[in-house]
């Protein structure tokens, strides 16, 4: 082996470590963190003269997300989250974007024709904070008590089997 590929494997061993210790750090919460069972906290958005606020939907199961249009992994779990409401009638799908240009949210909402959720932007990032989200796309299941049920980290498949039945048991 020569030299140029030892040290490129090496560099491939080393980014593959980081990758490895980024991910596991960044998802140490798991999908059963702390808050599994405790009340959502509460969030009011004033976004383009609307006033969305979580307490809104007490009464509805709702499925919290937390995206950014910088996110390339936000548009893998979008079309599934589309057709969520239309499968389950109790159910919210509240989308809340945290970037920081409103262009950018506007337009991407626009080239990804996302019309069938609850979608807001928080440019003051209180409601993601309050939930100890930094890194999208992060989802919280929302009994309709307002209890947090459940958590996914990374893009999830909302039209899974699995999921829905979870979804129409609260």
């Amino acid at each position: 082996m020569t030299i140029w590929r030892r040290g490129l494997s090496l560099c491939a061993a080393a980014a593959l470590l980081a990758c490895s210790i980024f991910a596991i750090s960044g998802c140490n919460r798991g999908d059963h963190p702390a808050q599994v069972g405790e009340l959502a906290p509460n969030f009011t958005i004033q976004d383009e003269g609307r006033t969305v606020s979580l307490d809104q939907y007490r009464g509805k199961t709702v499925v919290l997300n937390f995206w950014a249009s910088w996110c390339v992994y936000c548009i893998q779990e979008f079309p599934s989250m589309e057709q969520l409401q239309n499968k389950i009638p109790n159910l919210v799908v509240l989308a809340v974007a945290f970037d920081s240009e409103p262009a950018d949210y506007r337009q991407y909402i626009q080239d990804n024709h996302l019309t069938n959720m609850v979608i807001t932007l928080d440019r003051s990032q209180k409601s993601n904070l309050a939930f100890g989200t930094t890194r999208p796309p992060e989802s919280y299941v929302i009994d309709p008590s307002g209890r947090i049920r459940r958590k996914f980290i990374g893009p999830a498949d909302w039209s899974s089997p699995e999921i829905q039945s979870f979804l129409r048991s609260l």
